[in-house]
């Protein structure tokens, strides 16, 4: 009997039988209604397993006692609970193994509790990494939601940026436009003074030449008017032409300083503006350079050409009232000088075009056409109309295909061959008084310019393309009979 006591003693079954009190006390309200019927179950369990080993430690101690001894305390406090329909089921096994049993069911709730323990930490920290990822998911989606935000800035401004530049692009090329117009404005006011201040010049020189014919009519009426003889015995002797020269006689010097200065102009101006004109439609400057040279030549043909059967209509018309004291060579010459402006310079660029078209030495663009340089040509053509009216008319000098060249005519070009011995082609040509060279002329020179030129010469005529057509309308000089006779 004491050694069963002791066991039970050792066994603890009363503090295991508190702690799980206790333990389903705290957890009553969490868990389910199952698990506390459970838990009660396993407490009654434990509660008959402990009463069982009393009866047991009971039924040893009545022995010990004798058969009368404990008569009275079990009939005073056993048999009135045994009378409360309490019974006790039998146990099946051992004490001893009911004993491990116990032990076995604390170890495994103490087992079950701190893997719940560590179940619960684990899922206290699974939420709480949870929660930050949570955390750093929204923080992302912000940041995304930020981004596509700037994005849209970014189209905005940039949509706006290019609608910017686009009307900054059209308002240029309106400006542009407008200079443009602007500049052409200025351009043909500019050609208006430069009438104007021709115009003024030929009244300048007509009012100096009218001053000095009053002089010598009035010297003349002086000397007539005197009774010395001496005028009328000389009279004869001295031709009346030398007495009363005429306009263009005065200022035959003049017009020829200027005019020689208007050739080295036409070189130095318009002649690199039209090359730079017809450079943006033709890469080989050659070609360029051989065009400029034939429309100079041809507008010098024309230009005199035009000069002959201008004089010749005006011989015509004041041969018949003819009476002045100079002669009607020099009434001619003279009325031309005085009326430069009749001169149908749109008929000879027309010429000079016809005849550049079917040049076989030049090709062109058949998109364009050489109407391009059409005031380049005109200048030429009232330089050239000018120049025959002198006492000493001016020419160009002769050029040919692979002549010999001449200092005395022309300059070398930059990209020459200095040694070459021929003109491989011109440039510029020279400007001759007579026998002279006025100005000279500018000249390539290479080897084997003489088979350049042959091989030239040899290439088929260019036919006029059908933008080539000329759509002038040819404004001829007036007719002889209505030139006016205050103008004579």
């Amino acid at each position: 009997m004491a050694d069963s006591l002791k066991r039970l003693v050792n066994t603890s079954s009363f503090s295991v039988l508190q702690d799980k009190l206790e333990s389903w006390y705290k957890d009553y309200h969490v868990i389910s209604c199952d698990q506390n019927l459970n838990r009660c179950c396993e407490l009654v369990e434990l509660t008959s397993k402990i009463q069982g080993q009393l009866f047991t430690i009971l039924n040893f101690t009545a022995r010990e006692g004798g058969h009368y001894a404990g008569v009275d305390v079990l009939k005073s406090r056993l048999l009135p609970w045994l009378g409360t329909c309490f019974s006790m089921a039998t146990s099946s096994v051992t004490n001893d193994t009911s004993l491990n049993l116990i032990q076995e069911s604390v170890e495994k709730e103490r087992k079950i509790r701190e893997l719940s323990a560590s179940h619960e930490n684990d899922m206290q920290k699974m939420e709480t990494q949870l929660c930050s990822t949570h955390l750093q998911l929204d923080s992302v989606k912000q940041e995304l939601a930020d981004a596509h935000l700037q994005l849209d800035n970014t189209k905005n401004m940039s949509a706006t940026t290019l609608l910017a530049t686009e009307d900054e692009i059209l308002q240029l090329k309106a400006e542009l436009r407008a200079s443009r117009d602007q500049v052409e404005t200025y351009k043909r006011k500019l050609d208006v003074l430069d009438d104007y201040e021709r115009q003024v010049r030929l009244l300048r020189d007509e009012v100096s030449f009218l001053t000095a014919e009053k002089s010598m009519l009035q010297e003349r009426l002086v000397r007539s008017c005197s009774p010395s003889p001496l005028p009328r015995q000389s009279r004869p002797s001295s031709p009346l032409k030398s007495e009363s020269p005429t306009r263009a006689q005065l200022t035959n010097s003049s017009r020829h300083a200027r005019l020689v200065s208007r050739f080295s102009d036409l070189y130095a101006v318009e002649r690199l503006e039209a090359q730079s004109l017809l450079r943006r439609y033709i890469d080989d400057l050659e070609m360029v350079q051989r065009i400029i040279f034939i429309a100079t030549v041809e507008a010098f043909q024309a230009a005199k050409l035009a000069y002959r059967q201008f004089k010749l209509r005006v011989k015509k018309t004041l041969s018949p009232s003819h009476l002045g004291p100079e002669s009607l060579e020099d009434s001619v010459v003279d009325y031309i000088v005085r009326n430069l402006d009749l001169y149908d310079v749109q008929a000879s660029v027309n010429d000079v075009i016809n005849a550049m078209n079917v040049n076989p030495r030049i090709s062109f663009p058949p998109e364009v056409d050489f109407v391009l340089i059409n005031s380049f040509i005109r200048e030429t053509c009232r330089v050239a109309f000018a120049m025959q009216t002198l006492d000493s008319p001016l020419d160009l000098a002769f050029t040919s295909g692979g002549e010999l060249y001449s200092d005395n005519k022309y300059r070398r070009s930059y990209d020459s061959e200095f040694t070459a011995p021929l003109v491989a082609y011109h440039v510029w040509p020279a400007l001759v008084e007579g026998d002279g060279v006025i100005v000279k002329g500018e000249a390539v020179t290479r080897r084997g310019a003489l088979w350049r030129s042959r091989s030239r010469s040899c290439s088929p005529v260019r036919s006029g393309s059908p933008t080539r057509t000329l759509g002038f309308s040819r404004s001829r000089s007036p007719s002889p009979g209505r030139l006016s006779a205050s103008r004579l």
